[in-house]
């Protein structure tokens, strides 16, 4: 009811009338399906890979294994900006709910069809082949949906309380990475290594299918964002979306690729490399790896909503500032850490560790959503935040595990990932403080990535407060 009266209030002093928050919330719900399933897929190749490279590569070891599946997902990871090139100024043109309904189905559809694959064994390379040609169609329509997703939810909702809807977008990512490892991991200990091998491993595949169902059915049955039907029924929008982008908003690209490079680092090395490394590189036998991350990102759960709605009050810099400074000094103590863990076994050491990373992600990860689409203007918006996140991924998030994989056996140091974490911090560190400050600032009134429009006198805080744009 509260949020109903201040709409009514809204529509009194001439200003747009805000969703009804039935409406939000199943924008919100139908956005992170579509996360959810992308990360469900990284899920289960993150927690397999010995197994998926021995199945279609005819790896002769589990490293040997494991850097071939890496290896298809940095392949993979190159053909994200070309998809974002294509749904992100498609999404402003002909609006978002139509582009995410069709990236929905590609992805789920694509992870799905791997489960039904040949192996190396009954085909030979052309194996390798169709997995990395599914594994293409799969990055080609990721290129469309993250920022596709984080735009609907944030123009969807009211701008005081955008940290907190954004915030379950990424709730979205960390279920569906559980969900993947989690069910990879009850079907081990169910079937078994052997016939995980054999016939287990397409079983988490094949559960993406219905998953897409669901996703496809959530997001048929929304209306594009209130923002997007402001600008067509104003015929505002861009006729040609991307050259419009391109030539008034490349800064705003490059600036969103300097923040994300961090994210893109962390996220990829806690969230897919992270358990390969322990077990491989540091030793650490059994599941304890396993079960210590799981564990981790059901804390990261628990704390990425109350973070974004933090966000709401004191401000998504401040939170942005904190996580990169911890990247700054805490990887080589937490690395550290967790190479000195596996010479007893010592769980709670291996934990404490993890968490010294673990926590610098879910504080960047919560106000993600809710910071990003901030940084262009409705009309590039979906493109200009897809292009950008798209490529900085590519460069950096997708070959993070290949990379410093490879560093690793190469060199004989342990520590890789630990300064190739703090490398990214050291990148993000001016794009961040360059970053104006947008909680509770209207979508409406975003110009660029630095600038935002003057607030209207008619609708101007109490005592006459007029909001700066910002430089």
């Amino acid at each position: 009811m509260a949020e109903e009266a201040l709409s009514a209030s809204h529509q009194k002093k001439g200003e747009p009338s805000e969703a009804p928050p039935e409406q939000i919330r199943k924008a919100v719900a139908g956005a992170a399906m579509g996360n959810c399933i992308e990360w469900y897929d990284f899920g289960v190749f993150g927690f397999m890979p010995a197994i998926l490279g021995q199945v279609f590569f005819n790896a002769s070891s589990t490293s040997e294994g494991a850097l071939a599946t890496f290896a298809v997902l940095a392949i993979t990871f190159v053909v994200r900006p070309f998809g974002s090139f294509v749904f992100g100024p498609l999404g402003d043109k002909i609006g978002r709910q139509k582009v995410l309904a069709l990236t929905i189905i590609l992805m789920s559809g694509s992870t799905f069809i791997i489960g039904l694959l040949p192996s190396y064994a009954t085909i030979g390379p052309a194996a390798a082949v169709l997995l990395i040609l599914l594994r293409t169609i799969q990055g080609f329509s990721a290129g469309g949906e993250y920022g596709g997703a984080a735009t609907f939810i944030a123009e969807y909702a009211p701008a005081r309380r955008r940290g907190f809807w954004g915030s379950w977008l990424e709730f979205g990512t960390l279920v569906g990475f559980a969900m993947g490892a989690g069910f990879v991991t009850i079907f081990t200990v169910v079937l078994g290594d052997e016939a995980m091998r054999e016939w287990g491993w397409r079983l988490p595949f094949l559960i993406a299918g219905p998953l897409g169902i669901i996703g496809l059915y959530l997001r048929n049955k929304l209306e594009d964002t209130p923002l997007f039907q402001e600008i067509e029924k104003k015929n505002q929008v861009e006729k040609s979306p991307l050259k419009a982008l391109l030539k008034k908003h490349w800064t705003s690209i490059l600036h969103l690729i300097g923040i994300v490079v961090m994210l893109n680092v962390a996220d990829y090395i806690v969230i897919t490399y992270l358990e390969t490394y322990l077990k491989d590189v540091v030793g650490f036998s059994g599941h304890a790896p396993l079960l210590i991350i799981l564990a981790t990102i059901a804390l990261m759960l628990v704390l990425i909503v109350p973070i974004g709605m933090l966000s709401d009050r004191i401000g998504r810099k401040p939170i942005l500032i904190a996580s990169c400074a911890s990247f700054l000094v805490l990887p080589i103590p937490a690395f550290s850490l967790m190479g000195a863990a596996a010479d007893d076994q010592n769980g709670w050491q291996l934990t404490l560790g993890v968490l010294m990373i673990a926590v610098p992600l879910v504080l960047i990860l919560a106000v993600l959503a809710a910071t990003l689409p901030a940084m262009f203007p409705t009309q590039e918006r979906y493109g200009g935040f897809s292009i950008g996140y798209s490529v900085s991924t590519a460069a950096f998030g997708g070959t993070a595990s290949y990379v410093i994989g490879s560093l690793v056996n190469s060199t004989g140091d342990t520590l890789w990932p630990a300064y190739y974490l703090m490398g990214s911090a050291a990148i993000a560190a001016i794009p961040i403080l360059l970053l104006p400050e947008t909680a509770g600032v209207s979508l409406r009134r975003i110009v660029s990535s630095r600038i935002i429009r003057r607030r209207k006198p008619e609708t101007a805080t109490p005592g006459g407060a007029s909001e700066l744009p910002a430089s």
